[in-house]
């Protein structure tokens, strides 16, 4: 499946070099839109866009809606971002975001792209956050507020996770490896989105915002 890039913005998804990049091709059939500025790319309007096979949308935290309309759109536009907690770098995991009126045709032609690199595919419905940030981020959330309550000292939690679910990484080390503001950034846009109150952003993370905020000013 032939593709072609338009970067527009830094992208969360692609911040180097990748086999993905590497294989597009000015010519291609296919069209995807990357950078924080992806959305913009697309309202800027796309060449031919109507004959593409697929038009694949980089997103943050937002909906596809925002950017290819929410009850009715181009049936071959879809979303897509890598998985990527903080500062680490992305996973190898895509997760693929179709709208109801999206064409299989097009859903199938970003899959065999994203694949045809070694990434690995999921498809999820339009929600804000998609799958992964919508079941970790309360999980996140709620270590936190433990080790607020003083349960158990952050080591001690984290090495319960570890053997007693065989978690590689506990959540207080992954978070504060990675970068406690960024995990408040995602759970506050998902709070915002959705109001409810596992997204909330625990204490810990608010100051490492606040912290992060002064030292950028």
């Amino acid at each position: 499946m032939s593709y072609q890039i338009i970067q527009q913005g830094d992208s969360l998804s692609f911040p180097g070099d990748h086999s993905f990049l590497a294989a597009a091709s000015s010519q291609g059939d296919g069209v995807v839109l990357i950078g924080s500025e992806a959305g913009q790319a697309w309202q800027q309007g796309v060449e031919r866009a109507a004959e593409r096979s697929f038009i694949a949308i980089e997103l943050d935290t937002e909906c596809l809606g925002v950017h290819a309309g929410e009850d009715e759109g181009p049936a071959n536009v879809v979303g897509f971002a890598r998985f990527r907690l903080g500062d680490d770098p992305p996973t190898a995991l895509v997760e693929l975001v179709r709208k109801p009126y999206t064409d299989d045709a097009a859903l199938q032609a970003a899959r065999a792209a994203f694949e045809s690199a070694g990434l690995t595919v999921v498809v999820c419905n339009d929600f804000p956050g998609r799958i992964l940030n919508r079941l970790v981020r309360p999980y996140y959330n709620a270590a936190l507020r433990r080790l607020d309550e003083g349960l158990a000292t952050a080591s001690d939690m984290d090495k319960t996770l570890c053997l007693g679910l065989g978690y590689p990484e506990g959540p207080i080390s992954l978070l504060k490896r990675t970068g406690l503001h960024h995990h408040y950034r995602v759970s506050q846009a998902l709070y915002q989105a959705l109001g409810q109150e596992p997204y909330a952003p625990a204490r810990r993370a608010q100051v490492a915002w606040a912290r992060h905020q002064k030292d950028a000013s």
